[in-house]
């Protein structure tokens, strides 16, 4: 029986809607230091796929984890 995967789910800003059906997207999350217990800031940028070209640069967005659609996009726009 196949059993359900469960989908990583981000929340970020769209830093670029330059590409066709993409839009660039910066999650960024608080990590605290092993040794020394401070929190920092860590952003990373997903390319997420945007069929309708709908979302533009600043707009806060959901991205979910889904099958590769091209090389670097993994991700799709909920």
């Amino acid at each position: 029986m196949a059993e359900k995967v469960s989908r990583k789910i981000l929340s970020g800003v769209v830093v670029g809607d330059k590409m066709d059906k993409t839009v660039v997207v910066s999650v960024s999350r608080f990590v605290k230091h092993k040794k020394y217990g401070k929190y920092y800031k860590i952003s990373k940028r997903y390319k997420a796929h945007d069929p309708e070209n709908k979302y533009k640069t600043g707009d806060k967005v959901k991205i979910a984890e889904t099958r590769p659609i091209s090389k670097e996009k993994k991700f799709k726009v909920l």
